[in-house]
């Protein structure tokens, strides 16, 4: 025969079911090349198997093995390979499921494919704390052998739901979660050609023991036999529920019983509704309910935060004197602030040293005494965090013992649960401390009022060096007698606005604000003010908005005015299309020297902080609300004595008002009472 019909020939063999071999073995599908839907052989078409239930989380529902059932929660591989006895050489395993806290050192199970008179895995896959392990048992040799390979840094004990698609073929494995980069890994033995499942049995979250039991929620577990399954997942929008195959009682829209209303198939939420005072709001709180009982309030933590979903609207009604907190001189300046696990405090800036200033802890409802902190005629503390470092500045306007002036940082100690010095920094009669957050990177910027009699100094930003744990020189600005900065951010841009009071002559001049660009705060707009002591930026729907407390009109060459006290502040506001602050209104001020804004359900309010009128220090507080196209008007008169700053702030009993005052050993906390 020529070469040319043997070939013929043995064309001819093959087209007709010659089959190709490999191994010595006709090769033919032992299953339809579609999805096969491991987890529906599991769940009995009129109902739940004993030892699963139902549970919907996140707006999704999965299924949850019970440890006293492992060998009930599997069936015979032959109900999914119907032509042959062999698993696939290729395919994909899809896996949605949510797990929770695996201990170290600790082993779950998703699947195994078992033969029955064996302990050994044929095919598996597992999970352990950031790994998953893909098993399979190897015949090539006559004693076979246990094959894993294992994908490192799976982070999947988040609480969430995760879909993964794990496509094998030959000596490669790929694993994708949540249609992420794929983790490839190519080991020596391949996947077998021809894996026997004879007498098989699948099994489901275990391995036909109760150790290794998966304590978590599956919703889906896919076999998709010669193909990857990731282009037919990651298309969709919400990857993490994307589906190929899932059981009937899983399914979105609940199946109706055709004679009646009720649920064919029953399910359960783990939600859970926390009573009581304010609980932590973490990872392991997340999908959470707290009702807040005095605020006929329920929210939901997203992981961090409480989210209000439910609450009674409140109506500022009037404001009611609560603790009048003796303090250890008189106040400059006062910082309300939480400690996560810790609690609720408030730090006050106080003129005198001894006792330097001190910090408040609320407890039962009131602020007591918690720690004292040698200061120098303290102007301000600020409060902020990096990462999980907790610090506290102040900002001295004397010098100490030593002749030095300086201001300090202090950092919480966890162990001590106290304030201990940090860093000390050299400022110029400091008022003001501002700490924020720029393309990851944390700064603290302090306002040097004067040096000696000059009041046209620099005022310093400094950047935290990661690699030190200390805040160095970052960029110096030009200011005149400073007294505030503010830093707020609209969409990707960032400002710094800076409070100039005094020049030297006048305190008629311009406070600047500044926007970030190329690394530095460059000069966004210049605005005229008049003895500014503070700036105060909020929000009110989409519209922005920037008062300022101008203290005092003076002017070394001009006319003495009738007072120098009684003046404007002013409320701007920011027009997009003209790319600046324009003034919104004015309000009539008495040495106003703070602004503080708050909310109390869906009404916005404004107070300030009126020190003086030119005739007496004992001058009424006013807190204004918004009132849409009238501005602001005022609703409550506050009498206060030389008011220096306000506070706001919110317990589980209330909301709460708290000022200082610059003229007495005396601050005094409000409560807002509402209807």
């Amino acid at each position: 025969m020529s070469a040319s019909l043997l070939l013929w020939a043995v064309l001819l063999h093959w087209a007709s079911g010659g089959g190709l071999a490999r191994g010595g073995r006709r090769w033919q599908h032992c299953t339809d090349l579609r999805p096969l839907d491991i987890l529906s052989e599991v769940v009995p078409a009129g109902g739940l198997a004993r030892g699963l239930r139902v549970f919907q989380v996140q707006g999704m529902r999965g299924l949850q093995l019970a440890a006293a059932w492992p060998r009930a929660l599997g069936f015979p591989a032959s109900r999914l390979f119907v032509h042959c006895d062999r698993f696939p050489e290729e395919f994909s395993i899809i896996v949605t499921l949510r797990v929770l806290d695996v201990p170290a050192k600790r082993n779950e199970y998703v699947f195994t494919l078992m033969a029955e008179e064996s302990p050994s895995v044929l095919v598996g896959l597992r999970y352990a704390p950031s790994k998953l392990h893909f098993l399979f048992w190897s015949q090539e040799r006559s004693s076979g052998w246990q094959t894993r390979v294992t994908f490192r840094n799976v982070s999947l004990a988040d609480s969430r739901w995760h879909t993964l698609v794990l496509a094998v073929s030959g000596q490669s494995f790929s694993l994708t979660v949540d249609c992420s980069s794929p983790k490839d890994v190519v080991v020596e033995t391949p996947f077998p050609a021809s894996l026997s499942v004879k007498r098989a049995r699948f099994y489901l979250g275990n391995r036909r023991r109760r150790k290794g039991l998966f304590t978590g929620l599956l919703r889906q577990l896919v076999l998709l036999p010669g193909a990857d399954a990731t282009p037919r997942i990651c298309p969709a929008v919400n990857f993490e529920a994307a589906t190929l195959s899932i059981p009937a009682v899983l399914q979105d829209v609940p199946v109706k019983s055709v004679s009646n209303e009720v649920l064919k198939f029953p399910y359960e939420t783990d939600m859970k509704v926390t009573l009581g005072s304010r609980p932590p709001c973490t990872k392991q709180e997340k999908a959470q309910f707290w009702f807040n009982a005095p605020r006929r309030g329920l929210y939901l933590c997203d992981g961090s935060t409480w989210i209000s979903m439910l609450e009674a609207k409140q109506r500022l009604d009037y404001v009611e004197e609560h603790q009048s907190l003796v303090t250890n001189s008189e106040t400059m300046g006062i910082e309300v602030f939480t400690i996560p696990k810790v609690g609720l405090f408030a730090a006050t800036a106080n003129r005198y040293t001894p006792p330097g200033s001190a910090v408040y802890k609320w407890t039962d409802g009131k602020f007591v005494p918690y720690q004292n902190i040698p200061t120098y005629q303290a102007q301000s503390w600020k409060y902020f965090t990096i990462g999980k470092r907790i610090f506290l500045a102040v900002a001295n306007f004397e010098q100490n013992d030593r002749g030095q002036e300086f201001s300090v940082i202090y950092k919480w100690s966890h162990r001590k649960e106290k304030f201990i010095t940090h860093q000390r920094i050299t400022t110029h009669s400091a008022r003001d401390w501002e700490a924020f957050v720029i393309e990851g990177e944390a700064f603290l910027a302090v306002v040097n009022h004067r040096e000696g009699n000059n009041h046209n100094i620099d005022s310093v930003i400094y950047r935290w060096n990661p690699r030190t744990g200390l805040f160095e020189t970052n960029q110096t600005i030009p200011t005149s007698g400073a007294y505030d900065w503010e830093f707020f951010t609209i969409g990707p841009y960032s400002f710094l606005a800076v409070a100039n009071t005094f020049n030297g002559t006048s305190t008629k001049i311009y406070s600047h604000i500044y926007i970030w660009l190329r690394g530095s705060f460059q000069l966004f707009q210049s605005i005229l003010t008049f003895g500014a002591a503070d700036w105060e930026v909020f929000h009110i729907g989409d519209r922005v908005f920037l008062a300022v407390a101008n203290s005092h009109s003076y002017d070394s060459g001009m006319p003495v005015p009738s007072n120098f006290y009684a003046i404007n502040s002013s409320i701007y506001e920011l027009n997009v299309t003209a790319q600046m602050f324009v003034k919104f209104q004015d309000l009539l001020t008495y040495s106003a020297l703070d602004w503080e804004f708050f909310s109390m359900g869906d009404d916005s309010f404004l107070v300030v902080a009126n020190s003086f009128d030119g005739f007496t220090f004992s001058v009424n507080s006013i807190i204004y609300r918004w009132q849409g196209y009238e501005g602001f008007v005022a609703v409550h008169h506050l009498p206060t004595v030389g008011c220096r700053d306000w506070e706001a702030f919110n317990t589980t009993e209330g909301s709460y008002l708290i000022y200082s005052s610059a003229k007495e050993p005396l601050s005094k906390v409000l409560k807002l009472k509402t209807t």
